[in-house]
C-alpha cells in the first residue's frame, strides 16, 4: 500500500499528541495540584480505532483498503476458498455489517477450480486490481498468483472485473500472497513463492512492475524462514504487507503453520535503497505480533494495513482464532477471524505491535504532565513509569466504568488484572482500587479517595494530597 512519511505520525505515536498539544496541555493544567475543569475527549477518540471484535467473522487473510473516495473496501479468504468477495462502509467499523458482494466464483474444472486465497485490492492508475491466489480443480495446492482488473469506479460492481491472467514469475512454482505498493516513482510487486532449489516451502520476493499484471525486473528474494520462530510446522515467510513511514519501508509477514504457531515478523529496508537489493533489507531477529494466552488470541497473522477515520491513526489488520486446539488441519478450520487495532510507533520511528488485544473497550496510555515522553507501565505487578519504552503491551490501559460512576484501571495485557492502592503503593491486582477521574485541561487527576490522587515523581507512582494530571494518549 501507498503510505507517505509523517513526522505527526511518530510524535502522536510516542507522546500521544502533538508537540505543540502536549506543550499547550502542559500550559493549561499544572503538574501536581487542584485538577482545572475541563473538557477531555472520550477513551474511543483517543484510541481512535473501533474495539469490535472480531471485526468480521470467518474472513482470514484480510485486506483493508485506505478509503477511497470516502469508502473503505475490505477483502479476504472465506472458509470454502471458492469465490473473491469484496465489501465497502465509509468507516471500518460498518465494513462488519456492510453487504458483500461476490465479484467471482471459481470455475468448476480446470485452472482457477481449486483453493482461491488471500486476495488482495489495489487502486492503481485509477483501476482496480485482484491479486489473488488459486489451485486448479485436480490440483487444489497446485497454487499460483492471478490478476484481476475492473475499471469502475466501485469494485463490488462484478460486472467490472475481467481476468488478465496469470502473474508469471521467474518460474513455475507454488506463488500465493502478492501484495503491491508505490514508492519514489516506481511499482513494486511483493510475494511468497517456493523456488526450486531452497529446501522451503516459501520464501519472499520483490520486483519492480512493468503493469499490474506484469513483472517488470528480476525477483530478488528478500527473506526466507530460516529462524526457529518461522519454522514451526513449516518453514514459511508469506503474507507480505508495506507499511511507509519515517524515512523507512517497514514490510510485515507471516511464519510457520497457520495454527497458535503462526505469527507475524518484520523486514525494514531505507526508504532511500535501492529495494531491489537483498542487502537493503533486515529482518527483525524476533517475531513482532505473536499468540497472547492471556488475551485468548491465537495464530494472529496474514496482515495489512490501513489507516482510522481521522486519516491519520495506522490501523494494524489481522486475522486470529479465539481458540488454540483445533480438529483435523488448521487450513480447513473456518474460524479465522478479522480484527484490528490500533499501531503504535516509538519515538525512534519504529512500530510497537504489542500484542493483539483481546476483547474490552478503547485503550488509553497514561503519560505525567510533568514527564510527557514518559508512560506508566506495569513489570509483573509493580506499577512505576518509564520514559518511551519498547514494551508497548505494558504500558496499555482500559479503564473500566462501574455502577457508582467509579472506575478501575485495567491491564490489557494481564487483563484479570487491574490497578490497585495499598496505602501509598501502586501495583497490579485482581481486586482493583476505584477510581475517579477529574478532568483538567489537558489531561487527568486520578483520585482515589477524598483529597488522595495518584502522583508521579521522578519514576515512582505513589498517593499524595498533591495531583499529578496525565495526559491520556
Amino acid at each position: 500500500m501507498t503510505s507517505r512519511f509523517s513526522r505527526r505520525t511518530l510524535v502522536r505515536g510516542s507522546l500521544g499528541v502533538t508537540t505543540a498539544g502536549a506543550l499547550a496541555a502542559l500550559g493549561a493544567v499544572s503538574a501536581e495540584g487542584a485538577p482545572r475543569p475541563g473538557t477531555l475527549p472520550t477513551d474511543a477518540e483517543i484510541y481512535g480505532v473501533t474495539t469490535k471484535d472480531p471485526l468480521i467473522s470467518q474472513r482470514a487473510d484480510p485486506w483493508i483498503t485506505q478509503p477511497v473516495n470516502g469508502t473503505y473496501y475490505f477483502t479476504g479468504s472465506v472458509p470454502e476458498y471458492d469465490r473473491l468477495v469484496v465489501r465497502g462502509s465509509s468507516t471500518i467499523e460498518g465494513l462488519s455489517t456492510a453487504e458483500e458482494s461476490v465479484i467471482w466464483r471459481r470455475p468448476t474444472s480446470g485452472t482457477m477450480g481449486g483453493h482461491i486465497w488471500a486476495p488482495e485490492l489495489h487502486r492503481i492508475g485509477g483501476k482496480w486490481y485482484i491479486y489473488f491466489a488459486a489451485g486448479d480443480a485436480d490440483e487444489v495446492f497446485r497454487i499460483r498468483t492471478y490478476v484481476m482488473e475492473s475499471a469502475l469506479d466501485d469494485p463490488r460492481d462484478p460486472a467490472g472485473w475481467t481476468l488478465k491472467g496469470q502473474l508469471a514469475t521467474e518460474w513455475d512454482g507454488f506463488t500465493l500472497d502478492a501484495t503491491s505498493f508505490h514508492h519514489r516513482g516506481k511499482q513494486y510487486l511483493v510475494w511468497a513463492q517456493s523456488e526450486p532449489e531452497i529446501a522451503v516451502n516459501s520464501s519472499l520476493y520483490i520486483a519492480a512492475m512493468a503493469n499490474p499484471w506484469t513483472l517488470g525486473s528480476k525477483p530478488t528474494r528478500i527473506a526466507t524462514p530460516t529462524l526457529s520462530w518461522e519454522i514451526l510446522g513449516y518453514r514459511v515467510n508469506e503474507g507480505p504487507a508495506v507499511l511507509i513511514r519515517n524515512g523507512k519501508v517497514f514490510l510485515t509477514f507471516s511464519a510457520s503453520a497457520t495454527d497458535a504457531r503462526y505469527a507475524v515478523g518484520l523486514l525494514t529496508a531505507d526508504a532511500r535503497s535501492d529495494l531491489l537489493k537483498r542487502e537493503s533489507w533486515v529482518k527483525t531477529p524476533d517475531p513482532v505480533f505473536t499468540t497472547n494466552e492471556k488475551t485468548k488470541r491465537y495464530g494472529p497473522g496474514h496482515n495489512s494495513f490501513t489507516v482510522a477515520e481521522d486519516g491519520k491513526t495506522d490501523v494494524l489488520v489481522y486475522h486470529a482464532r479465539d481458540y488454540r486446539d483445533i480438529t483435523g488441519d488448521p487450513l480447513y478450520d473456518p474460524n479465522r477471524h478479522t480484527r484490528v487495532q490500533k499501531l503504535y510507533w516509538h519515538e525512534d520511528g519504529t512500530p510497537l505491535f504489542g500484542l493483539p488485544v483481546g476483547d474490552g473497550g478503547p485503550i488509553v496510555r497514561l503519560s505525567p504532565s510533568d514527564a510527557p515522553r514518559w508512560f506508566v507501565r506495569h513489570t509483573g505487578d509493580a506499577v512505576t513509569t518509564e520514559k518511551a519504552p519498547r514494551d508497548l503491551a505494558a504500558t496499555q490501559f482500559r479503564f473500566i466504568k462501574a455502577a457508582d460512576g467509579t472506575e478501575t484501571i485495567q491491564s490489557v495485557d494481564e487483563p484479570t488484572k487491574f490497578v490497585t492502592i495499598t496505602g501509598s503503593t501502586v501495583s497490579l491486582s485482581t481486586t482493583g482500587t476505584p477510581i475517579t477521574r477529574v478532568a483538567g485541561r489537558g489531561g487527568v487527576t486520578i483520585r482515589v479517595s477524598t483529597g488522595r490522587y495518584l502522583r508521579h515523581a521522578g519514576g515512582t507512582l505513589t498517593v499524595s494530597d498533591k495531583a499529578t494530571a496525565f495526559l491520556l494518549s
